[in-house]
């Protein structure tokens, strides 16, 4: 495929999502997504965090929480545009458009979700009995939470949800039925939650170490995945290659590629460059003794 028709491809699906307005949009041109399974969970956890900050400014509106819920509100965003906008309906037809949306759920909504932490505001929304009770009651719910937050057991969690669901018998089951789509994303972006978590928010040198070499790990496996993909002269999914759907202009093989280099190339930037980020602030920090934290 020519890079002349990479780049209408993705001129089509982008305009596609920012258009479909009214009579003047293309007959063909995909709509926005209201699904109710995903704007009502994403409209509550918005209101539960509204409702959680503004009790806790009340009491303090120090910079750190200022600043959670920019990232917070950021993340949000990221999520309601690779769910809500025309960008999900156009991942019906197009593989390279169904990529867009995955990478935005694990590659850019993930990280500002876990940099916000969300859960101690979001605990600020209940009355004040019932938030100590959870904050107290969470032994068994911390202790799986720090076994699933380990850098290695969150980058391998997260890889095997990345190769089975890109295997084509799974990814057309998802293709094929909306509650195993639903599990698909679901599976994407809670892996990838565990995963930033693990790197952003961890604590030690030790730890810090782990997360470097996570990170360029999952860099390393995501981009051979893509890398496969990209260079394959067949499609691998049936529910794109049998459709009937035209992928904006491209043949299956053509989208599936686009795909797979949408996957190589900003997958295997972000985390190579989050770890390039976090080995300079271990440098940087070796004169000053051994590193705390890391966020």
């Amino acid at each position: 495929m020519s890079g002349r028709r990479w780049w209408a491809t993705a001129f089509a699906v982008v305009a596609g999502a920012a258009c479909a307005h009214g009579g003047q949009a293309h007959a063909d041109a995909p709509g926005w997504t209201f699904d109710p399974w995903v704007v009502g969970p994403l409209a509550i956890s918005l209101l539960w965090y509204a409702a959680g900050l503004l009790r806790l400014r009340r009491r303090s509106m120090a910079a750190t929480h200022r600043h959670g819920a920019l990232y917070f509100l950021a993340g949000w965003l990221v999520l309601a545009a690779a769910l809500v906008t025309p960008l999900h309906e156009a991942g019906e037809r197009s593989f390279a458009a169904h990529m867009a949306e995955h990478e935005l759920l694990m590659l850019a909504a993930a990280p500002l979700l876990v940099l916000a932490r969300p859960l101690g505001i979001a605990l600020w929304a209940f009355p004040q009995p019932l938030r100590q009770a959870l904050a107290s009651g969470g032994r068994v719910v911390g202790a799986a939470w720090r076994a699933l937050t380990a850098p290695v057991a969150a980058t391998l969690l997260q890889a095997v949800a990345l190769w089975l669901w890109h295997a084509p018998r799974l990814f057309d089951l998802a293709l094929a039925h909306d509650g195993w789509h639903v599990v698909q994303h679901l599976s994407f972006l809670c892996t990838a939650l565990l995963f930033w978590w693990a790197m952003l928010c961890g604590r030690g040198e030790r730890r810090l170490g782990l997360a470097i070499g996570c990170l360029f790990f999952t860099a390393t496996i995501s981009g051979a995945l893509g890398a496969l993909m990209a260079f394959s002269s067949s499609p691998w999914y049936a529910g794109y290659a049998t459709s009937g759907l035209d992928a904006f202009g491209l043949t299956p093989a053509e989208d599936q590629q686009l795909a797979g280099l949408l996957m190589w190339v900003p997958g295997g930037m972000v985390h190579a460059g989050a770890g390039l980020a976090l080995l300079a602030r271990r440098l940087a920090a070796g004169g000053r003794g051994r590193v705390d934290a890391y966020e």
